[in-house]
């Protein structure tokens, strides 16, 4: 008896453990489904959490790294991808802090290792799109945007505070306001800019020298403000820097409307050709310019053109204590030994100007440092190349010329530049290149003016710039365009700079150095093709497209059919709606491109919110 029961008593539990089992297995299940594939609503006011989508999180990668939704096969389509976290609505890929931390990478802090760019590897990239902070609104249209933002976009204000007495931003009830202060020019950017126009005698106290000096590279920028104020005088400002202890001051300056740049001045080169810039500035950057030999200064004066000045704001160039003192001596026997000359210096500011020619460093004695480059380095190799502490001696072509050769402003952005022969592309070449797109720019704007009115649009992106005659077509509105050159083909970087324009060299199968939600409008000229003959994804590109661009913002396609296709089928998924299809037209290889011009909702989550202005 005793012996039966006991039998009995085992079935139960054996039945019972398979019910828990079964009921543990469905939870799941189920759970696993809700988590990978539920499809975002798009206009709903409450979206589920979809646990740790942000690849690199707390977790140990595997789960995160998961792919999203459904992959396209075939003509299966897309049906979701899932929203990254909240706390990521600001996260930059390769310039992540939490995952340099989580790989334990081994950077020099001394060295701003930290603050350069460290791209996760694709098992551990995010799958996700970025939500906008709650309550995002629309921008404010420039050229309002310069002096105000809403805070609600960037929900930042310990900076209004730290830097009060400077005037860098104060909060304003749901906005915050720039003043045009900075931690050298308290009183106004503008009064700044006028002096150093003043302390070089350029007439009326304009700092563009009649066009002469149009790009500008603005070191350690803070929000802007120098750069911002200088687009009134025709001279457009790369603002440059890193994403610091000042966290989001990058962030400030493209809100507003202001050419900007998330890098750091550490061990590699910035992503800019050699002689690209006409005037430098350092406002009280905390750079120590005499470490590594030199090396930072050295990169400054391989960005340099010819006769370039670097306009430096800092104690030591007017400070009496000892330790500023020493530091005054060794800058200017260094800057000595680089053939700088001093070109004007006037109370906290002094400016130096490089040499025209090559005949200063034939002059040098022999061993004195910093040494020249070897003849076999490309100083226009800048895509993860180490700064190099030698000095970079000009062509014999600018060494002839005494100079750049360049045109004034306006009239160099459609004059053929000196450096078109260093590509073999002749005057007419470029003319007709510039032809070509200006007649491809106004079928853009036919095509989006149902859409925009003539402040809708302010900070533009080129993915796959070339000449930079994208660019060039857009002189007349009041837009810029950041001009981007992939790594692996010509740099036609220089030639974009020589015409009066900006950008960047960049990969497009890593992420790019900007902030979520920072740009108006993407132009992909056969970008999308290009990265799927590299081996890398073409949907992660779309959902980086999808980060960088702000909501309510477009992306004008030109590819091939396939592409857009390609394109289409992703769009539910995106949120992204068409607004246009252009005609098809056949490019240089004979082959057909379609323009497909696409618009990016304003989707919500359970914290953030549209607001239609």
């Amino acid at each position: 008896m005793s012996r039966g029961k006991g039998d009995g008593d085992q079935k139960k539990r054996l039945v019972t453990w398979i019910v828990v089992l079964g009921i543990i297995c469905g939870c799941v299940y189920l759970y696993s489904r809700n988590s990978g594939t539920s499809a975002l609503e798009y206009g709903s006011k409450s979206l589920r959490k979809l646990g740790s989508s942000y690849l690199g999180g707390d977790d140990d990668g595997d789960e995160a790294s998961s792919k999203s939704g459904e992959e396209v096969q075939g003509d299966v389509i897309l049906k979701s991808i899932p929203v990254c976290d909240d706390r990521h609505s600001e996260l930059i890929p390769c310039l992540d802090r939490n995952l340099i931390y989580q790989t334990r990478l081994k950077l020099d802090l001394s060295l701003m290792e930290h603050y350069e760019r460290h791209c996760p590897v694709p098992e551990r990239r995010f799958n996700c799109l970025i939500p906008p902070p709650p309550g995002y609104k629309v921008p404010i249209k420039w050229p309002k945007s310069r002096d105000e933002v809403w805070k609600v976009n960037i929900p930042h204000t310990h900076l209004a505070s730290e830097k009060s007495d400077q005037n860098w931003m104060v909060v304003k009830g749901n906005k915050i306001s720039f003043p045009g202060g900075g931690t050298h020019f308290h009183y106004g950017a503008d009064k700044y800019i006028a002096s150093i126009a003043n302390m070089l005698n350029f007439s009326n106290n304009i700092l563009n020298n009649e066009g002469r000096l149009r790009t500008v590279l603005d070191v350690g920028c803070g929000v802007a403000s120098f750069g911002g104020y200088l687009l009134s005088s025709d001279i457009i400002s790369m603002s440059l820097a890193p994403n610091d202890v000042h966290q989001n001051q990058i962030q400030f300056a493209l809100e507003r409307g202001i050419p900007a740049y998330l890098g750091v001045l550490g061990t590699k080169r910035l992503p800019y050709p050699s002689r690209s810039f006409e005037f430098a500035h350092c406002s009280r950057c905390r750079i120590d310019w005499l470490q590594r030999d030199g090396i930072l200064l050295l990169e400054l004066d391989r960005l340099l053109r010819p006769g370039g000045y670097f306009a430096y704001s800092s104690p030591e160039a007017y400070a009496q204590d000892e330790e500023d003192l020493r530091i005054w001596r060794e800058m200017s026997a260094l800057v000595e030994r680089m053939c700088w000359k001093i070109a004007a210096k006037k109370n906290q500011t002094v400016i130096w100007v490089k040499p025209l020619t090559n005949d200063c460093y034939k002059e040098r004695e022999p061993g004195t440092q910093p040494p020249l480059c070897k003849s076999d380095d490309d100083p226009d190799a800048v895509w993860g190349v180490p700064m190099k502490a030698c000095i970079t001696p000009y062509s014999d072509q600018q060494h002839k010329a005494k100079g750049t050769g360049l045109a004034p402003w306006p009239a160099r952005l459609t004059t053929p530049p000196p450096r078109l022969a260093d590509f073999g592309y002749s005057a007419e070449m470029f003319e007709k290149d510039t032809e070509v797109w200006q007649h491809r720019v106004e079928n853009y704007w036919n095509l989006l003016s149902p859409k925009i009115q003539p402040d809708t649009l302010r900070n533009l992106m080129d993915m796959k710039a070339n000449l930079g005659s994208f660019a060039a077509a857009l002189k007349s509105k009041d837009v810029w365009v950041m001009n981007v050159v992939p790594e692996d083909g010509p740099n036609t970087l220089k030639i974009i700079y020589d015409r009066g324009l900006m950008g960047s060299v960049h990969s497009w199968c890593e992420s790019y150095s900007t902030y979520p939600r920072t740009y108006d409008l993407l132009h992909a000229w056969t970008v999308i093709s290009d990265i799927a003959k590299k081996d890398c994804s073409a949907v992660d590109l779309l959902i980086e497209m999808d980060r960088i661009l702000r909501p309510t913002g477009f992306i004008i396609i030109r590819d091939s059919p396939s592409v857009v296709e390609f394109v289409k089928k992703h769009m539910s998924a995106l949120h992204w709606e068409a607004v246009a299809t252009g005609d098809s037209e056949e490019n240089e290889q004979g082959e057909d491109e379609v323009v497909f011009i696409v618009q990016k909702k304003m989707w919500l989550t359970s914290k953030s919110f549209s607001v239609t202005e």
